[in-house]
């Protein structure tokens, strides 16, 4: 049992014995060091049961406090319990069992920290959603690092987790490049002898001809759309350059996936659902849907939302109609318990309806469907938008990150390089609040100082200079009792390994990464302090200092691979 949990269950059981009643009651890790290990409000949130034996919360707080230091099993692990006002009671930690969490961390290594708390969830996480004949830009980019680190947070908490990519490659966008390439001078044998980034130029080109052509030319409008029927309706005319074309766009989204460090379990497309949406649609009109104005619509309205069209007046399914395919396909795949769609803030109103009317058309659904939404990320230069051709390429960010590092450090080799660039690119994504819109700067994401995944990295290398320089690491030995007293700089990377479990924990529950890239660049800051302030090779604490090092170095490692990022050993 954690440190917290065991003073938490204390403390639980004190208060049943003052108020009489089951208490729900969680400690937190205290904000800063001078406050103690730990902090809870209790005393402030139980007084009003209370109050009749308690002239204020202050009061029981001290009562609380003084109930727990008196319980034996206790002894071991509580330095002290300190009441504040109004009602805080803080709880400091004995350097003993700071000590035993260190050998703790020692000994399970990597999987420290590891809970079964979802042990029997299955999770799905939709995420990257990146259309076909188009640009995989910034945006997508932001959204697989975040599904990745999501996903790799859910697992080391023991939940089954199944990481599904729902990518469009039907739709009037697909029609558009379609026609862009029909009206140029082109040859599919050429073309096909050509590199996937010529092949994506090309196909960005077209998009972004056919979308003027759609705009500003009544012809050329009528020829996309009847481009697009053809597509759902599986034309053989147009499949062929179709199916082509769809895969170079899958060649080149797997080469990002791959830099990105993350792999799909299933693969859904629009083309192989819609038909299927469409169906369970027409089955369950006049019940769950109604005709308007030759559309098939879900009237959202008589349950606070808005309308929706599932059905156009061609008789096409819409991307709503889509989405019925694909839940029904999700479920019948892989029956998880949650299904959740990693998806910009724009489509919180969308999801509302969907699963609205997806629990309209069958129970199984009700519960199950969430939307996590993530902010928008842009550059100085502005908004980006590929219908005009001036779109950020989530590639050409990775690839820019390596350049200005290349040519900072052109003593680092290529396989590090791109470790470092990737770091730099998704810690600069993580570290903000999921929800929150970011401005990337590459000042602050590449460099070796600061809130930022290379200092976390150099922190990591750092470590293992250390360790490298020792002949022979038992990691196993049991760390002898500290004679001396410990030191500051000692103390605070100890008080800090206990927590990561926790924060860990609340990472994943709260699908909030930065949680995770908070603590790290703290666990840095406090390494690097006490690396810089004491001598570690020669010293008379040498041992203890090496495995401080060693625990301090596993869990640096252990919290980026959560982030989706590599730790190299040398930098």
């Amino acid at each position: 049992m954690k440190l917290k949990d065991q003073i938490n269950s204390y403390l639980q059981k004190v208060i049943e014995n003052i108020t009489e009643e089951k208490a729900e009651i969680e400690i937190q890790s205290a904000q800063e060091s001078i406050h103690g290990d730990y902090s809870t409000n209790a005393a402030l949130k139980i007084f009003r049961k209370a109050k009749d034996r308690f002239k204020n919360p202050l009061e029981l707080a001290k009562k609380i406090a003084g109930e727990l230091e008196k319980i034996s099993e206790l002894s071991s692990i509580l330095e002290k319990a300190e009441v504040a006002a109004p009602g805080f009671i803080n709880f400091w930690l004995k350097d003993t069992a700071l000590l035993e969490n260190l050998e703790e961390v020692i000994d399970k290594k990597e999987n420290y920290g590891k809970r079964e708390r979802f042990k029997s969830k299955k999770i799905m996480l939709e995420f990257a959603h990146p259309n076909t004949h188009k640009l995989f830009h910034i945006g997508h980019l932001r959204n697989i690092i975040i599904g990745e680190s999501l996903a790799r947070l859910l697992e080391f908490q023991a939940s089954k987790v199944i990481r599904a990519n729902y990518q469009g490659d039907v739709g009037l966008h697909v029609a558009k490049a379609v026609y862009g390439l029909q009206t140029t001078d082109y040859s599919l044998e050429e073309i096909g002898k050509k590199s996937v980034d010529e092949k994506m130029r090309l196909l960005a080109k077209a998009y972004v001809k056919g979308n003027e052509d759609y705009e500003n030319n009544p012809k050329a409008k009528a020829e996309i759309a009847e481009i697009n029927k053809n597509l759902y309706g599986k034309d053989q005319s147009i499949m062929d350059l179709w199916k082509k074309t769809r895969d170079w766009s899958l060649e080149y989204f797997d080469r990002i996936y791959k830099r990105a460090g993350t792999k799909f379990d299933k693969l859904y497309f629009e083309s192989e659902v819609a038909d299927f949406g469409k169906e369970i649609v027409m089955k369950n009109l006049n019940n769950v849907f109604i005709k308007d104005q030759g559309a098939i619509i879900f009237a959202g309205e008589k349950y606070g939302l808005h309308n929706r069209v599932f059905i156009n007046s061609l008789g096409l399914p819409t991307y709503e109609a889509k989405d019925v395919g694909l839940a029904y396909f999700q479920m019948k795949d892989f029956s998880p318990n949650k299904i959740i769609h990693v998806v910009g803030p724009e489509q919180k109103r969308y999801f509302e309806v969907l699963f609205k009317a997806l629990e309209a058309i069958s129970n199984m659904f009700k519960n199950r469907e969430i939307h996590l939404e993530y902010g928008f990320v842009r550059l100085k230069e502005g908004r980006m938008s590929s219908r005009k051709g001036d779109v950020v390429e989530g590639e050409w960010l990775l690839d820019e990150a390596k350049a200005r590092l290349r040519k900072e450090f052109n003593e680092m080799n290529e396989e590090t390089l791109e470790k470092v660039a990737v770091s730099a690119v998704k810690y600069s994504m993580l570290k903000f609040s999921r929800t929150s819109d970011i401005l990337f700067s590459f000042e602050e994401s590449i460099s070796f100082e600061g809130n930022s995944g290379p200092y976390i990295q150099y922190t990591f290398a750092r470590t293992q200079s250390v360790l490298a320089k020792v002949k022979t690491q038992n990691s196993k030995v049991k760390i002898e009792r500290q004679k001396s007293k410990l030191e500051a700089e000692e103390l605070s990377v100890l008080r800090l390994l206990v927590h990561f479990s926790e924060i860990v924990e609340e990472a994943g529950e709260n699908f909030a990464p930065n949680l995770l890239c908070n603590y790290l660049f703290e666990l840095s800051q406090k390494f690097n302090n006490f690396y810089q302030k004491h001598k570690i090779l020669g010293s008379d604490k040498e041992e203890f200092r090496l495995q401080l090092t060693f625990a301090a170095g596993q869990i640096l490692k252990t919290g980026l691979y959560l982030l989706g990022i590599e730790a190299p050993s040398k930098m």
